[in-house]
């Protein structure tokens, strides 16, 4: 599990395809030696949750992970090429504060943004999500965007837009993005719960047993 608190940013450094999936290698030097990166431990990488394959250090720092069919279908992993910017978040710890929100780091889909624009000091960004997506996303509720816990600002249709304040378009990537970027969207869990229990036809009230009726 993680929060959507970018803890820094890290830097593609190999991309090998592999018998139809890909294995890559993240320069996560700005993480160490403050967080310790062990085999097998959950890192996010612009949202998506990946398996670190080695133990990286100051020495070699780049962390090998492999990446399945569904994560090149549903996000944008398909499309990193060596040198690019990636925001990085380590698996939470329960003695973490929760200073964004719930994420698991299993990306739903990907969003575009459609328009870029400044807000006084902050960057307003409007994107459209996959149709099948749109119902998730609620004003005021919670997303993720590739990797970042972000507030929805407003909700028209497929459109949505959130604000970043000046320190997050300094610490993560979302501050280069622009018109026609494709980020990966992670919507809250919560919502995703709802909407399966709303598609089985099983209403809030059936979950309170008959003595507890009032």
């Amino acid at each position: 599990m993680f929060t959507g608190i970018i803890q820094s940013m890290g830097r593609i450094a190999r991309v090998e395809p592999i018998e139809g999936d890909m294995r890559l290698g993240i320069d996560v030097a700005a993480l160490l030696p403050s967080t310790e990166i062990r085999m097998g431990d959950s890192i996010a990488v612009n949202g998506v949750c990946l398996t670190a394959k080695n133990q990286p250090d100051s020495c070699q720092p780049v962390m090998w992970v492999d990446v399945s069919r569904e994560t090149l279908d549903k996000t944008t992993v398909a499309d990193w090429q060596p040198g690019q910017l990636v925001n990085l978040e380590p698996a939470l710890r329960l003695a973490d504060r929760l200073g964004g929100h719930i994420v698991s780091g299993h990306v739903d889909g990907v969003v575009q943004v459609l328009t870029r624009q400044a807000d006084a000091r902050s960057l307003r960004l409007c994107l459209q999500a996959p149709a099948e997506l749109a119902a998730f996303i609620a004003p005021k509720g919670s997303v993720c965007l590739d990797g970042v816990s972000l507030t929805v600002n407003a909700v028209s249709g497929r459109e949505f837009s959130v604000n970043l304040v000046p320190h997050t378009a300094e610490v993560t990537t979302l501050g280069t993005c622009k018109p026609g970027s494709e980020l990966n969207l992670e919507v809250d869990t919560l919502a995703r719960y709802v909407a399966r229990l709303h598609e089985w036809g099983i209403p809030a009230q059936n979950n309170v047993r008959e003595g507890d009726k009032s």
